[in-house]
């Protein structure tokens, strides 16, 4: 094997020495930017069509969301894997293995692009109809979700391009493309509802339009890289072992993300019960809630990749200290943006609609799910803790449990006996309460054995 060392850039941190907090700040920072521009992408859509297009169409962008994360999430996976295999690789000082890694991550990418297009185009309609979307929105959540599919496969591109330079440190220059990309993407959504009068339909083309640029200079970025993650489209092809360790991870990663969503979707479908006004409501406050997510998901990113590196150079002293330093970090986020949104949750909804009855649908959804959000982060992180030490399956389990299971049985038997939307929403912190217990024990334990099996070696 090649073990000459990769070349060291600028934009690349490095996650093996020195102190560890300054280091994840470094890198999540970034990350939290890019997370949240990527997330005015949306909101720009729904603020949008709120504003212009009536209470119809907000309902419609925003009950396309949980379904089309439903679709996505398991190929989305596959980039998790990408990103722990890349990152091991590179700790460990493998080259060679970190560029058969990029190479086959971008072809997969490519794939499974055409695939989603493929499958979100043909089923959006019957999906829809399966998850009860009333008829005066139906017709607008199919036209959105078979426009936005048709951009899968620059969105893989982004997404598992953008994986495999986090994967050695790089989160800055995906925030720069992603501040351009969102520039034009809310230009583009003046420019086609206001002015033409789309709608749906408006919304939809500037994303995708807005995905193009990012995807493209992500892969410009990777062509003209000079070490170890630099792309040659010549060499495209499937590296069979790689593609094992990625599938090995990211295939449970991304079956996990999908019960999740399986589970929103099931929610999803019983906030559609109450009607397109309570749906408008719960579309504006998710939206809300994406900046929270977004921010301590860039913690649980940072997890998957520092404590990759630190058991790719077998330093489980690193490992743990990271560990412990991103559950603190994200603990902090979680409560204080969680609390700020809840707080101030009536002065932001009026961004996406001035209808009282849709702002107090969606204050009801914040005060219970922000307050709590934390627990949610904290889960999140100790996942990244358990892929980034390579387990991938177990997560998996607990999770179908912990989370999908769990989430069902609650909605279709105490929901069921005590019907209210509070009742409803509280199905979210109780799950994650349970299921980050879980993850904590197994996490200690994989940590011990890892730890035991690298003494023995």
């Amino acid at each position: 094997m090649d073990q000459k060392k990769p070349i060291k850039k600028s934009y690349e941190i490095d996650m093996c020495n020195g102190r560890l907090f300054s280091k994840i700040l470094l890198f999540t920072l970034p990350l939290i930017a890019s997370g949240i521009l990527q997330l005015l992408f949306n909101v720009a859509d729904v603020i949008v069509v709120g504003r212009f297009a009536g209470k119809e169409a907000l309902a419609a962008v925003g009950s396309t969301a949980s379904l089309t994360n439903l679709i996505i999430n398991v190929f989305i996976g596959l980039s998790v894997g990408s990103n722990v295999m890349v990152a091991r690789f590179f700790g460990g000082r493998n080259e060679k293995a970190v560029n058969d890694a990029v190479h086959t991550s971008i072809f997969i990418s490519l794939i499974a692009g055409v695939i989603l297009t493929i499958i979100g185009i043909t089923s959006a309609k019957p999906l829809l109809s399966l998850m009860g979307t009333p008829d005066d929105v139906i017709e607008y959540s199919t036209l959105y979700m078979r426009i936005y599919f048709a951009g899968m496969p620059v969105m893989m591109l982004y997404n598992f391009g953008s994986a495999i330079l986090r994967a050695v440190g790089d989160t800055r220059r995906p925030l720069y493309y992603l501040l351009i990309a969102g520039m034009i993407n809310f230009a583009l959504n003046l420019v086609f509802v206001i002015y033409f009068g789309m709608g749906v339909s408006g919304v939809a083309i500037a994303t995708v339009a807005s995905q193009v640029i990012s995807a493209s200079l992500v892969l410009r970025c990777l062509i003209k890289d000079e070490g170890a993650i630099k792309l040659s489209l010549k060499k495209l092809r499937i590296n069979k072992n790689i593609l094992l360790q990625i599938a090995r991870i990211g295939l449970p990663a991304g079956i996990q993300g999908a019960l999740f969503n399986l589970s929103n979707v099931v929610i999803q479908s019983s906030v559609n019960s109450f009607g397109s006004v309570i749906m408008a409501g719960n579309t504006a406050a998710q939206n809300l809630e994406g900046f929270v997510y977004t921010s301590m998901n860039s913690v649980h990113q940072a997890t998957v990749s520092f404590v990759g590196q630190n058991a790719g150079a077998k330093k489980m002293d690193r490992v743990k200290k990271a560990i412990i330093e991103c559950l603190l970090l994200v603990t902090f986020i979680g409560l204080l943006m969680g609390n700020l949104m809840a707080y101030f949750s009536p002065q932001l909804l009026t961004i996406f609609s001035r209808d009282e009855a849709i702002i107090n649908a969606g204050v009801g959804r914040l005060n219970i799910i922000c307050t709590t959000y934390c627990l949610c982060g904290i889960m999140d992180v100790l996942v990244g803790g358990l892929r980034g030490l390579g387990s991938a399956i177990i997560p998996t389990v607990i999770s179908l449990i912990g989370a999908c299971m769990l989430r069902i049985v609650y909605i279709m038997t105490y929901f069921r006996w005590h019907r209210s939307l509070a009742m409803l929403y509280m199905t979210y912190p109780i799950s994650w309460t349970i299921t980050l217990t879980a993850q904590l024990i197994f996490l200690i334990y994989l940590y011990k054995k890892t730890c035991r099996m690298m003494n023995r070696k």
